[in-house]
């Protein structure tokens, strides 16, 4: 085992999977030789060539349309785009023809492409530097949507994302990757995709976070903790296919669900969340289901940002709130 942050577990995903398949290629802008605007792939040109690792033109459509023909071509290419914002040019790329290859094709040819980027705020970006793209990539059919929390996570859903023979879309919490390490094992494990995680048991009620807001509900826990509410914590882990098994019977058993992300409220993967809830566990429901999200707007410059993003003072108070309703 060693110590990592998850810029580093995401590094060594990549390190190998480069080392164990030849058939696969990391690539994107500035991701060769300065080894990526956060540094994931940081050192992996100098190991593996310039045919295996590259960088691009800055032209995120054409990033994701050469790793669709490369997938065809019978390789696995992972396609860094930049930032969270930067990736709707390559919208026409992956909804018109990633997310369908396979369906087009009559599932002839699998489309195993990996495209990764950092996700959401909290590191005083600026603007197209913090959005939080999940519901929108979740809503496509063809598409595997995936948000990891921690360092072990990270690295063993982008192996399985990397061997996938779908299309992933690996969203990385920037706000994560570099402020926690844990401990990752060097070599190749997977975590299943489409499966959540139950962090932390509990009786009063069930909080569904994933991505950065898993350690600010989990802070807002200790303090739960001493006031005697007892939380059930489900990290999501992949946006789709949702675990809504894990979701269903952890409500059936606390009677009550608050659903926390930081992206805009609506549309958003709350809704999806308490949609299936209300479908699946509504005569064991004891209080309205609660959702906490970032508000219906762009996310703000720097100076403003503490004012959009909320506390896990704000998490317990609504845990509280959906506790006496």
């Amino acid at each position: 085992m060693a110590v990592m942050t998850m810029v580093q577990a995401i590094t060594s995903a990549l390190d190998a999977k480069l080392a164990d398949d030849e058939n696969v290629l990391c690539f994107g802008e500035d991701v060769g030789v300065e080894g990526g605007v956060f540094r994931a792939t940081e050192g992996l040109q100098k190991k593996y060539g310039v045919k295996r690792v590259f960088d691009t033109p800055l032209a995120e459509s054409s990033i994701v349309g050469a790793a669709i023909g490369m997938a065809i071509a019978g390789l696995r290419p992972v396609a860094e785009i930049q930032f969270d914002g930067f990736v709707h040019p390559a919208t026409n790329q992956i909804v018109s023809h990633l997310a369908r290859y396979r369906y087009r094709t009559r599932g002839k040819r699998p489309m195993p492409v990996v495209v990764r980027f950092p996700n959401g705020g909290g590191v005083r970006a600026l603007e197209l530097h913090s959005d939080s793209n999940e519901a929108i990539y979740a809503h496509f059919p063809g598409l595997k949507v995936v948000m990891p929390s921690t360092p072990y996570d990270a690295k063993g859903l982008l192996i399985s994302a990397i061997e996938d023979n779908d299309p992933v879309i690996f969203m990385e919490p920037k706000r994560v990757y570099r402020a926690i390490k844990q401990e990752v094992p060097e070599g190749i494990y997977r975590i299943p995709i489409g499966k959540a995680r139950v962090l932390a048991e509990g009786s009063d009620l069930t909080v569904v976070a994933y991505g950065a807001m898993v350690r600010v509900v989990q802070q807002a826990m200790i303090e739960a903790k001493k006031e005697g509410i007892s939380v059930e914590l489900i990290d999501l882990r992949t946006i789709y296919p949702m675990d809504t098994a894990t979701i269903v019977e952890s409500v059936k058993k606390t009677g009550r669900i608050l659903v926390v992300h930081e992206a805009p409220e609506s549309f958003g993967v709350a809704a999806e969340i308490i949609a299936r809830v209300n479908e699946q566990a509504f005569y064991y429901l004891e209080a309205p289901p609660a959702r906490l999200t970032g508000t219906d707007t762009i996310p703000p410059l720097p100076k403003s940002e503490d004012l959009y993003f909320f506390p896990p003072e704000r998490v317990l108070y609504e845990i509280k709130k959906t506790l006496e309703s």
